[in-house]
């Protein structure tokens, strides 16, 4: 069966051409190729020896996920669908902004978490991405951005936002986020890489050891109680096994905080006692706040914030001493905004059926 060559990070071609009885330095010829030229066939790769590109042609394919849709917001935002076989489809985002441009990717068909508030966790889950189905949704940005391989980046920033826990899909998501950061490929910096994760707590510390990025942590909650309920992760690992593990992640990352990320949902996790909560609950923790005002989708059974309640949350987080930003909602009119994603899944879990009855709790002040 032949190897698509997308899924190797350097070294891994480099044995595999080995192998094969090949210089290492073809291979590091091919690898810029394939991910900072953009070659869809070996055809295309002429400083390659036309004997080497014909043994190629016979082991090997280039294989990228197949574009099946594109669509423009009005703000700028462009959302890619992308076919992963037998039906199933993923989605990924480049966000545009003054002083960066920003790719939001996706690391699993839907997702194996059930998060009660995003619409990616009501569609259910197929299966983990491929490391190279991975890069693949950068490799297809790159060409339709229309990026210049010798011009300035148009893609300086990438995200693990998109559909999936990338922590549940570690092997493929370690392997492409390398060849991200490789400097014979993508040459994104470790700071402007980030990984968001709910927090399988173990993978988040081995994380620290195999590919230190910058972290994000799907927070959504002040205590254990809350959080049980909108993030079921969270009765393995609770808040303390978390924190602690931030902790140590914090000795190894190339920024010297952690982004918490806080999705705000009326009546359950805005309370201006929850964001005192969090006052208390990061102390020692260098980190930042993102509040992330929440993005409907039909059934969800969950209402944003108002945003006079955003700001006064905001207020004494920053009265607590810590940065809390308000994230800006971006591509919401092509359903590209934070929680949006969904793609096409052929649900393993049966859980849309789940979700139908779905009463999502409601805190209110006493």
């Amino acid at each position: 069966m032949k190897v698509n060559l997308l899924n190797f990070t350097l070294p891994k071609l480099e044995a595999f051409f080995e192998e094969y009885g090949e210089k290492k330095f073809r291979a590091r010829q091919v690898f810029r190729w394939l991910h900072v030229y953009g070659a869809e066939s070996f055809e295309e790769m002429t400083d390659i020896a036309k004997t080497l590109r014909a043994k190629l042609e016979e082991i090997a394919t280039i294989e990228v996920p197949k574009l099946v849709s594109e669509q423009n917001s009005s703000d700028g935002t462009r959302k890619w669908a992308l076919e992963v076989g037998t039906g199933n489809k993923i989605e990924a985002v480049f966000i545009p902004e003054d002083d960066r441009g920003t790719l939001c990717i996706s690391s699993q068909v839907g997702c194996a978490l059930e998060c009660q508030f995003c619409s990616t966790a009501r569609q259910g889950f197929n299966r983990n991405l491929s490391t190279g189905e991975i890069v693949g949704q950068l490799w297809w940005a790159n060409k339709r951005l229309g990026k210049d391989p010798k011009g300035e980046k148009i893609i300086t920033n990438v995200v693990m936002m998109g559909m999936g826990e990338p922590l549940a899909n570690y092997d493929s998501v370690i392997d492409a986020m390398k060849i991200m950061l490789d400097d014979n490929a993508y040459n994104l910096s470790k700071r402007k890489l980030t990984l968001s994760t709910s927090g399988i707590v173990p993978k988040l510390i081995q994380l620290g050891d195999d590919c230190p990025v910058s972290l994000a942590v799907s927070l959504h909650a002040s205590n254990d109680e809350v959080r049980d309920e909108i993030i079921p992760l969270n009765k393995k690992y609770p808040l303390d096994k978390l924190l602690d593990a931030c902790r140590q992640y914090l000795a190894k990352s190339p920024k010297n905080y952690v982004t918490f990320e806080y999705v705000m949902l009326k009546d359950v996790n805005d309370l201006l006692e929850h964001a005192h909560e969090l006052v208390e609950l990061m102390r020692g923790i260098e980190c930042k706040f993102n509040l992330i005002p929440f993005n409907p989708f039909p059934n969800s059974g969950f209402e944003s914030s108002s945003r006079n309640q955003i700001v006064r949350f905001q207020k004494i987080l920053q009265d607590g001493g810590y940065i809390a930003t308000v994230r800006k909602t971006r591509g919401d009119d092509i359903d590209a905004a934070c929680g949006q994603l969904v793609g096409k899944v052929k649900d393993k879990t049966k859980r849309q059926e789940k979700w139908k009855n779905y009463i999502p709790i409601q805190i209110k002040e006493e």
